[in-house]
């Protein structure tokens, strides 16, 4: 009953009440006409059999943080009669807003009623939206029937990606497939030039005799086309993040991440994503997914919403991985790092045909360059230096930079092997040759 209907019934039992103490019979038919109302409604409410179906979508199913969607519901009569005053509440999570509801006063035998309503929210992640719940409701509003559907939908919030200028990188065409003229250079159309198993090779091309012989699985090169690899390596250590929320260097450096996986998908590349935790996603590309760029990128875009903070405290796991099949471009966005850890990232540029990293100065994210006297505003040069020793392409950001201007710093066109200045930030752009090619 709905508080109406509760106070109807009391106030009719309390007018039969008095009737019956002060002996007035017309006060006692008012007092049961008071009673009986909310009663007849609960009953005539029961026997209602309504039949009525919903649906729910998503535009888009993917939203950018920061971005409205349009959640769009409609509501099917299916039964024969019509149905009453339907009220409806759809199940939101605060972060998206408050619940959305609607009245729809009637709705025929076999229509329908549409209804949409936005959400917002500039936190990434995966967010329910449901189930619909359903309020009956008599004329007089005495009582309500609540009923609930059973399906809901996924919204996914995704990081923003910010377009990157088209530039020249090196190793763009290392690291997938088997060049069929240096293989018939090195030896005739009949022999077999075998090379190393790698993960994700067709057991069928292992060439037994060429294995026994060095002692390792190799297989059989086939004739494959060329095909430009990169890696995304995505520093997730809370140890090496700071800030809290939408400004964090955490967010920034997931954005950056989708936003040069996104750009490499585009160009072609076939994309692997990276964390610190060796948490790897599968090479993803339009060949791979049997789709169209959109496609992939948005599984790997579906990945990048849900990653969190770890708390690990080095990067010996990615190196691991990348030990075994590194090959190709590598794009790292890193936060605070030690002696260790750049050592581990100088070996890491061995196995790389490229190497760009985007090294987050932190302590400009909470001020903490003048707050903590501790924070040397020094360390993020050295280390700079010694990853433009190991080869790697260094762009520095600061709280506040733009990763399409950094992004153009790293062109290798436009390189001269020094610094270049980033006007309007604090990035830094180090380039040099180092060990497997120019950077």
């Amino acid at each position: 009953m709905t508080t109406r209907g509760r106070s109807f019934l009391a106030a009719g039992f309390t007018a039969v009440l008095c009737s019956y103490l002060l002996g007035q019979d017309a006060l006692l038919r008012v007092g049961v006409l008071l009673a009986v109302l909310p009663l007849a409604s609960v009953v005539l409410l029961l026997r209602t059999r309504y039949r009525v179906a919903s649906g729910r979508r998503l535009t888009p199913h993917r939203a950018p943080a920061g971005q409205e969607a349009r959640v769009h519901l409609r509501v099917d009569n299916v039964s024969r009669v019509p149905t009453g005053l339907l009220m409806l509440e759809d199940r939101v999570p605060y972060v998206l807003g408050p619940r959305p509801r609607f009245v729809l006063d009637r709705v025929e035998p076999r229509g329908h009623r549409e209804v949409s309503y936005r959400v917002r929210s500039d936190l990434r992640g995966r967010y329910p939206l449901g189930p619909l719940q359903l309020r009956l409701s008599d004329p007089f509003g005495m009582c309500e029937l609540t009923r609930a559907f059973t399906t809901a939908d996924i919204l996914t919030v995704v990081p923003q990606v910010q377009p990157l200028p088209p530039i020249r990188l090196a190793g763009e065409w290392t690291g997938y497939g088997d060049n069929r003229s240096r293989a018939v250079a090195l030896a005739g159309e009949d022999d077999v030039v075998p090379r190393g198993y790698r993960h994700g090779d067709d057991l069928r091309r292992v060439h037994w005799k060429s294995t026994a012989r060095y002692g390792e699985l190799m297989v059989r090169r086939e004739e494959q086309p060329l095909r430009s690899r990169a890696t995304v390596l995505l520093d997730t250590r809370e140890v090496g993040h700071r800030g809290t929320g939408p400004g964090s260097s955490f967010e920034w450096a997931v954005a950056t991440a989708a936003s040069v996986a996104v750009h490499l998908l585009e160009r072609g590349y076939a994309v692997r994503l990276l964390t610190d935790t060796g948490l790897s996603v599968p090479e993803t590309g339009a060949s791979e997914t049997g789709g169209s760029v959109s496609e992939a990128s948005g599984l790997m875009l579906d990945t990048l919403a849900v990653v969190q903070l770890s708390d690990g405290s080095g990067l010996s796991r990615a190196e691991e991985v990348l030990r075994l099949s590194g090959e190709g471009l590598v794009v790292a966005v890193l936060g605070a790092l030690d002696e260790e850890q750049v050592a581990r990232l100088g070996r890491l540029r061995r196995r790389a045909g490229a190497a760009v990293a985007f090294l987050l100065d932190t302590g400009t994210w909470t001020g903490l360059r003048h707050v903590l006297p501790d924070v040397d505003p020094d360390e993020t040069t050295t280390q700079e230096r010694l990853l433009r020793e190991a080869g790697w392409t260094v762009l520095r950001v600061a709280a506040g930079d733009s990763a399409a201007a950094l992004w153009r710093l790293a062109d290798r066109s436009a390189q001269g092997g020094g610094e270049t200045s980033f006007t309007g930030g604090a990035a830094r752009s180090w380039s040099a040759e180092g060990e497997g090619g120019p950077a």
